[in-house]
Protein backbone atom coordinates (compact mmCIF):
# COMPACT_ATOMS: atom_id res chain seq x y z
CA UNK A 1 0.00 0.00 0.00
CA UNK A 2 1.37 3.42 -0.89
CA UNK A 3 0.66 6.69 0.85
CA UNK A 4 0.56 9.64 -1.61
CA UNK A 5 1.39 12.19 1.07
CA UNK A 6 4.65 10.41 1.85
CA UNK A 7 5.66 10.04 -1.74
CA UNK A 8 4.34 6.59 -2.59
CA UNK A 9 6.41 3.62 -3.63
CA UNK A 10 9.86 3.93 -5.23
CA UNK A 11 9.66 4.59 -8.95
CA UNK A 12 6.11 5.91 -8.78
CA UNK A 13 7.23 9.22 -10.32
CA UNK A 14 7.38 7.45 -13.68
CA UNK A 15 3.59 7.20 -13.66
CA UNK A 16 3.08 10.93 -13.19
CA UNK A 17 2.02 13.27 -16.00
CA UNK A 18 5.22 15.29 -15.66
CA UNK A 19 8.65 13.88 -14.72
CA UNK A 20 9.31 16.79 -12.33
CA UNK A 21 6.01 16.29 -10.46
CA UNK A 22 6.64 15.75 -6.74
CA UNK A 23 4.49 14.98 -3.72
CA UNK A 24 4.49 17.14 -0.59
CA UNK A 25 6.75 14.66 1.18
CA UNK A 26 9.25 14.73 -1.67
CA UNK A 27 9.20 18.53 -1.69
CA UNK A 28 10.02 18.58 2.03
CA UNK A 29 12.80 16.05 1.51
CA UNK A 30 14.21 18.11 -1.34
CA UNK A 31 14.03 21.28 0.78
CA UNK A 32 15.90 19.54 3.60
CA UNK A 33 18.68 18.42 1.25
CA UNK A 34 19.05 21.90 -0.23
CA UNK A 35 19.16 23.50 3.23
CA UNK A 36 21.80 21.05 4.45
CA UNK A 37 24.03 21.79 1.45
CA UNK A 38 23.56 25.56 1.91
CA UNK A 39 24.36 25.41 5.63
CA UNK A 40 27.44 23.26 5.04
CA UNK A 41 28.62 25.70 2.35
CA UNK A 42 28.18 28.60 4.79
CA UNK A 43 30.09 26.80 7.56
CA UNK A 44 33.00 26.00 5.24
CA UNK A 45 33.03 29.53 3.81
CA UNK A 46 32.90 31.10 7.30
CA UNK A 47 35.82 28.92 8.39
CA UNK A 48 37.84 30.13 5.39
CA UNK A 49 36.89 33.75 6.16
CA UNK A 50 38.00 33.30 9.78
CA UNK A 51 41.48 32.32 8.58
CA UNK A 52 41.75 35.64 6.71
CA UNK A 53 40.49 37.71 9.66
CA UNK A 54 43.44 40.12 9.71
CA UNK A 55 43.16 40.77 5.98
CA UNK A 56 39.43 41.51 6.29
CA UNK A 57 39.98 43.84 9.25
CA UNK A 58 42.68 45.78 7.41
CA UNK A 59 40.52 46.08 4.30
CA UNK A 60 37.43 47.29 6.15
CA UNK A 61 39.43 49.69 8.34
CA UNK A 62 41.04 51.41 5.34
CA UNK A 63 38.17 53.92 4.67
CA UNK A 64 38.37 55.13 8.28
CA UNK A 65 42.16 55.44 8.12
CA UNK A 66 41.81 57.67 5.05
CA UNK A 67 40.12 60.41 7.07
CA UNK A 68 41.75 59.83 10.49
CA UNK A 69 45.24 60.46 11.73
CA UNK A 70 47.55 57.53 12.25
CA UNK A 71 46.90 57.50 16.00
CA UNK A 72 43.11 57.85 15.64
CA UNK A 73 43.06 55.01 13.12
CA UNK A 74 43.86 52.59 15.94
CA UNK A 75 40.82 50.82 17.39
CA UNK A 76 40.31 50.31 21.12
CA UNK A 77 38.17 47.67 22.83
CA UNK A 78 36.29 48.28 26.07
CA UNK A 79 34.96 44.78 26.80
CA UNK A 80 36.83 41.47 27.17
CA UNK A 81 34.62 39.72 24.60
CA UNK A 82 34.77 42.45 21.94
CA UNK A 83 37.60 40.86 19.99
CA UNK A 84 35.90 37.45 19.93
CA UNK A 85 32.63 39.06 18.81
CA UNK A 86 34.50 40.90 16.10
CA UNK A 87 36.04 37.71 14.73
CA UNK A 88 32.65 36.00 14.68
CA UNK A 89 31.02 38.92 12.84
CA UNK A 90 33.71 39.05 10.18
CA UNK A 91 33.67 35.27 9.74
CA UNK A 92 29.87 35.29 9.35
CA UNK A 93 29.92 38.15 6.84
CA UNK A 94 32.75 36.62 4.83
CA UNK A 95 31.02 33.25 4.91
CA UNK A 96 27.79 34.78 3.63
CA UNK A 97 29.59 36.38 0.69
CA UNK A 98 31.69 33.32 -0.19
CA UNK A 99 28.80 30.87 0.16
CA UNK A 100 26.30 32.99 -1.79
CA UNK A 101 26.89 31.21 -5.16
CA UNK A 102 26.15 27.82 -3.60
CA UNK A 103 23.15 29.12 -1.65
CA UNK A 104 21.64 30.79 -4.70
CA UNK A 105 22.25 27.70 -6.81
CA UNK A 106 20.54 25.44 -4.26
CA UNK A 107 17.61 27.85 -4.08
CA UNK A 108 17.31 27.81 -7.85
CA UNK A 109 17.50 24.00 -8.00
CA UNK A 110 14.68 23.81 -5.45
CA UNK A 111 12.29 25.96 -7.49
CA UNK A 112 13.37 24.57 -10.88
CA UNK A 113 10.82 21.67 -10.97
CA UNK A 114 8.00 24.22 -10.93
CA UNK A 115 9.29 26.13 -13.94
CA UNK A 116 8.86 25.66 -17.67
CA UNK A 117 11.88 24.58 -19.76
CA UNK A 118 12.08 28.06 -21.28
CA UNK A 119 12.30 29.58 -17.79
CA UNK A 120 15.02 27.22 -16.55
CA UNK A 121 17.60 28.65 -18.95
CA UNK A 122 17.60 31.89 -16.93
CA UNK A 123 19.28 30.11 -13.97
CA UNK A 124 22.88 31.06 -14.65
CA UNK A 125 22.18 34.71 -15.69
CA UNK A 126 20.04 35.30 -12.60
CA UNK A 127 22.61 33.78 -10.22
CA UNK A 128 25.52 35.66 -11.79
CA UNK A 129 23.54 38.92 -11.78
CA UNK A 130 22.53 38.45 -8.13
CA UNK A 131 26.11 37.88 -6.98
CA UNK A 132 27.49 40.71 -9.11
CA UNK A 133 24.89 43.18 -7.84
CA UNK A 134 25.47 42.21 -4.20
CA UNK A 135 29.23 42.72 -4.58
CA UNK A 136 28.60 45.99 -6.43
CA UNK A 137 26.52 47.21 -3.49
CA UNK A 138 29.38 46.38 -1.10
CA UNK A 139 31.80 48.20 -3.39
CA UNK A 140 29.62 51.33 -3.43
CA UNK A 141 29.65 51.34 0.39
CA UNK A 142 33.44 51.03 0.38
CA UNK A 143 33.77 54.01 -1.96
CA UNK A 144 31.26 56.25 -0.15
CA UNK A 145 32.32 55.26 3.38
CA UNK A 146 35.09 57.89 3.84
CA UNK A 147 32.60 60.67 3.05
CA UNK A 148 30.01 59.07 5.33
CA UNK A 149 32.44 58.74 8.24
CA UNK A 150 33.78 62.26 7.74
CA UNK A 151 30.26 63.68 7.90
CA UNK A 152 29.31 61.60 10.97
CA UNK A 153 32.52 62.41 12.84
CA UNK A 154 32.38 66.18 12.29
CA UNK A 155 28.62 66.64 12.67
CA UNK A 156 29.01 67.03 16.45
CA UNK A 157 31.34 70.00 16.20
CA UNK A 158 35.03 70.58 16.95
CA UNK A 159 34.64 70.24 20.73
CA UNK A 160 33.79 66.53 20.47
CA UNK A 161 36.58 64.01 19.86
CA UNK A 162 35.62 60.64 18.43
CA UNK A 163 37.17 57.38 19.65
CA UNK A 164 35.66 54.41 17.80
CA UNK A 165 35.62 50.82 18.95
CA UNK A 166 36.05 48.13 16.27
CA UNK A 167 32.66 46.64 17.14
CA UNK A 168 30.73 49.88 16.64
CA UNK A 169 32.63 50.76 13.48
CA UNK A 170 32.41 47.36 11.80
CA UNK A 171 28.77 46.94 12.82
CA UNK A 172 27.96 50.10 10.87
CA UNK A 173 30.10 49.06 7.90
CA UNK A 174 28.67 45.54 7.69
CA UNK A 175 25.10 46.80 8.10
CA UNK A 176 25.63 49.22 5.22
CA UNK A 177 27.15 46.50 3.04
CA UNK A 178 24.35 44.04 3.75
CA UNK A 179 21.71 46.73 3.15
CA UNK A 180 23.26 47.89 -0.12
CA UNK A 181 23.96 44.32 -1.26
CA UNK A 182 20.39 43.16 -0.66
CA UNK A 183 18.68 46.26 -2.04
CA UNK A 184 20.83 46.07 -5.16
CA UNK A 185 19.01 42.78 -5.88
CA UNK A 186 16.01 45.00 -6.68
CA UNK A 187 16.44 44.81 -10.49
CA UNK A 188 16.71 41.00 -10.38
CA UNK A 189 13.41 40.78 -8.49
CA UNK A 190 11.81 43.29 -10.85
CA UNK A 191 12.88 41.38 -13.97
CA UNK A 192 11.66 38.11 -12.42
CA UNK A 193 8.24 39.65 -11.72
CA UNK A 194 8.02 40.78 -15.34
CA UNK A 195 8.94 37.33 -16.64
CA UNK A 196 6.31 35.82 -14.35
CA UNK A 197 3.81 38.35 -15.77
CA UNK A 198 2.99 39.68 -12.31
CA UNK A 199 3.75 43.17 -13.61
CA UNK A 200 4.33 44.48 -17.12
CA UNK A 201 7.04 46.86 -18.38
CA UNK A 202 4.33 49.27 -19.52
CA UNK A 203 2.79 49.40 -16.04
CA UNK A 204 6.19 49.98 -14.40
CA UNK A 205 7.00 52.75 -16.86
CA UNK A 206 3.61 54.34 -16.33
CA UNK A 207 4.17 54.58 -12.55
CA UNK A 208 7.84 55.65 -12.63
CA UNK A 209 7.21 58.86 -10.68
CA UNK A 210 5.75 56.99 -7.71
CA UNK A 211 8.59 54.48 -7.93
CA UNK A 212 11.21 57.25 -7.73
CA UNK A 213 9.44 58.81 -4.73
CA UNK A 214 9.19 55.41 -3.01
CA UNK A 215 12.86 54.62 -3.62
CA UNK A 216 13.93 58.01 -2.27
CA UNK A 217 11.81 57.71 0.88
CA UNK A 218 12.91 54.12 1.50
CA UNK A 219 16.58 55.09 1.09
CA UNK A 220 16.16 57.87 3.65
CA UNK A 221 14.35 55.63 6.14
CA UNK A 222 16.39 52.43 5.95
CA UNK A 223 19.96 53.78 5.61
CA UNK A 224 21.56 52.95 9.02
CA UNK A 225 23.95 55.93 9.02
CA UNK A 226 21.25 58.48 8.01
CA UNK A 227 23.87 60.57 6.22
CA UNK A 228 23.18 62.26 2.86
CA UNK A 229 26.07 60.55 1.07
CA UNK A 230 24.85 57.01 1.79
CA UNK A 231 21.23 57.90 1.03
CA UNK A 232 22.15 59.34 -2.38
CA UNK A 233 24.51 56.43 -3.08
CA UNK A 234 21.60 54.07 -2.45
CA UNK A 235 18.77 55.99 -4.12
CA UNK A 236 20.49 56.97 -7.38
CA UNK A 237 21.56 53.44 -8.43
CA UNK A 238 18.15 52.03 -7.46
CA UNK A 239 16.40 54.56 -9.71
CA UNK A 240 18.77 53.63 -12.54
CA UNK A 241 18.16 49.92 -11.82
CA UNK A 242 14.40 50.53 -12.02
CA UNK A 243 14.54 51.83 -15.58
CA UNK A 244 17.22 49.29 -16.53
CA UNK A 245 15.03 46.44 -15.26
CA UNK A 246 12.15 47.71 -17.41
CA UNK A 247 14.36 47.55 -20.49
CA UNK A 248 15.66 44.07 -19.62
CA UNK A 249 12.11 42.91 -18.93
CA UNK A 250 10.96 44.09 -22.36
CA UNK A 251 13.87 42.31 -24.01
CA UNK A 252 13.29 39.02 -22.18
CA UNK A 253 9.55 39.04 -22.78
CA UNK A 254 10.19 39.23 -26.52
Amino acid sequence: MTIPFLGGAPGSRRDRPHPDAMTIGEHLGELRRRLIVAVLAFVVAASIAAVFYNWQLTLLRHPYCEIASRHACTFYVTQPLDQLTLRIKLAAFGGMVLASPVVLWELWRFITPGLRPTEKRYAVPFIVASIALFLFGCFIVYVVLPHTLGWLIHIGGPSIHVLLTPDSYLTLVLLLMVLFGLTFEFPVVLVALQLARVVTPAALLRHWRWAVIGITVASAVFTPSSDPFSMCALAVPLVAFYFGAIGVGKLFRR
